[in-house]
């Protein structure tokens, strides 16, 4: 059996939720694997790595399932939680003989969610709900084989149960998600009470006082959209000491003199080459695209480089926007989804190839966008046409300077008018809608011209 599929990813949500059309499953802490179960065996990570001979356990396999591949995750359970470090420091060792022993220390399971082929046939095509039955009838448990159970609709109560426990977080399937190999798909969703992200280690600060001998801070990246390195911040906590002392190792025959990234970073900064991946957890991404309170969690040998991209830190919603710019040379914000209190608007000149003033309206954790060639309409006589633009990150409704040269949209923002707004109707064939700035009052209405194409509205202020 010809190992040949990658795994499919799955995006981050914003927080928990139900649903009758979704299945909710725990969110593991390991090693994602794929299975490929015949008359041998083979234990794939994400980026092809073989890992059988690190969990030889894991051989039981052969006699609980046959001529199937499965995907799953490698943990190592200790307390009733996912304890990554003991699996990584398995998955680090070479010797046979400590191999072995750590096979009856610190046992690993592989918690198997999804099977994608029987008997030569591929079942990616099949609905989730169809692929949980046939995952049932074709793989049974074991002593480190278990199938990973799940409810139905009731997100928000596993979700409540699951940080109770002290587990991560959980992931949200659609029922009638098919599987697809090497796609990140909002048919799946990680909910966690941190999110997490995995960056490249593209350097180092030097340490001082207790640290003196080893490291302050780790330098991190991501790679966008046209594969460049993208600085997302540093981190400096999480550290143990024999971790501290692993990784100022490692380091040793990574230096280089070369900078990844556009523009300088303070401080002294040892720079490596681009080869180790760590997990590291963090509460939100401020506006100029860096982690805020990151937290090392662990080196992630099951992972590339090349994997760790830049559209990990952005929830659906912004891809498009995240695409048209590269943030090592605008001062946009890079933003995230999310909401206020009070929904707000802003109006915004914009002197680009052509002066247009861009109307955004919050909605859904973004700014709904349209360009208005004319400027806002001032009485009910008034028409203007306006164009659907990409959505666009909250902190938008902020943003002043000028986009350089080069860049999308490149010339000067300046905020002609911002404030809150009352929505009066929000739907697909009007909205209407009171703003509360300076500049605009009363009651204004955006109406789609359907037959002009899907992006093209009409804007008008309302009679009173």
């Amino acid at each position: 059996m010809i190992p040949r599929y990658l795994p499919m990813l799955a995006k981050d949500a914003t927080k928990p939720f139900s649903g009758k059309d979704w299945i909710f499953e725990i969110k593991w802490d390991g090693f994602r694997a794929i299975a490929y179960v015949g008359s041998d065996l083979s234990l794939r990570s994400r980026n092809g790595k073989e890992l059988r001979h690190n969990f030889p356990e894991l051989e039981e396999l052969k006699q609980l399932a046959q001529n199937v591949v499965i995907d799953g995750e490698i943990v190592v359970v200790k307390q009733g939680k996912a304890d990554f470090q003991a699996l990584q420091e398995r998955a680090k060792q070479s010797s046979s003989q400590f191999i072995q022993a750590q096979t009856v220390r610190s046992p690993a399971t592989y918690v198997v969610f999804d099977i994608l082929e029987k008997d030569g046939v591929s079942l990616v095509d099949l609905p989730l709900t169809e692929r949980k039955k046939e995952l049932a009838d074709s793989v049974r448990e074991g002593k480190h084989v278990v199938l990973s159970d799940f409810v139905e609709g009731k997100g928000e109560d596993y979700y409540r149960i699951a940080l109770e426990r002290g587990i991560e977080g959980i992931v949200a399937k659609k029922k009638d998600s098919k599987y697809e190999p090497g796609v990140r798909n909002s048919a799946w969703l990680k909910i966690k009470k941190l999110r997490s992200c995995d960056c490249v280690i593209f350097g180092y600060t030097k340490g001082t006082g207790a640290r003196a001998n080893s490291f302050g801070a780790l330098i991190l990246g991501l790679y966008g959209k046209e594969g460049n390195p993208v600085h997302v911040g540093k981190v400096g906590t999480g550290f143990s000491d024999e971790t501290l002392k692993d990784l100022s190792s490692r380091f040793e025959k990574l230096k280089t003199q070369i900078s990844p990234f556009k523009g300088e970073i303070t401080g002294s900064v040892i720079w490596l080459k681009p080869s180790l991946v760590c997990e590291v957890l963090y509460q939100l991404v401020t506006t100029d695209g860096k982690l805020r309170m990151p937290r090392y969690q662990g080196l992630r040998a099951d992972k590339s480089p090349s994997e760790c991209t830049i559209d990990q830190l952005y929830p659906e919603g912004l891809e498009e926007y995240q695409k048209k710019r590269d943030f090592q040379m605008t001062t946009e914000p890079a933003g995230a989804v999310k909401a206020n209190k009070e929904r707000v608007f802003v109006v915004q000149e914009h002197h680009a190839r052509r002066l247009h003033y861009d109307l955004r309206l919050e909605s859904g954790g973004v700014l709904k966008s349209w360009a208005v060639p004319k400027g806002m309409p001032e009485s009910p006589d008034q028409k203007r046409f306006a164009v659907q633009t990409e959505d666009h990150p909250i902190d938008y409704a902020s943003f002043e300077g000028t986009i350089p040269e080069g860049q999308y949209g490149a010339g000067t923002v300046k905020i002609w008018d911002k404030g809150t707004f009352d929505i009066k109707t929000w739907n697909e064939n009007m909205i209407e809608f009171i703003p509360k700035g300076k500049k605009l009052w009363g009651r204004y209405v955006l109406v789609p011209l359907k037959k002009a194409g899907p992006k093209n509205w009409l804007l008008l202020k309302a009679k009173e």
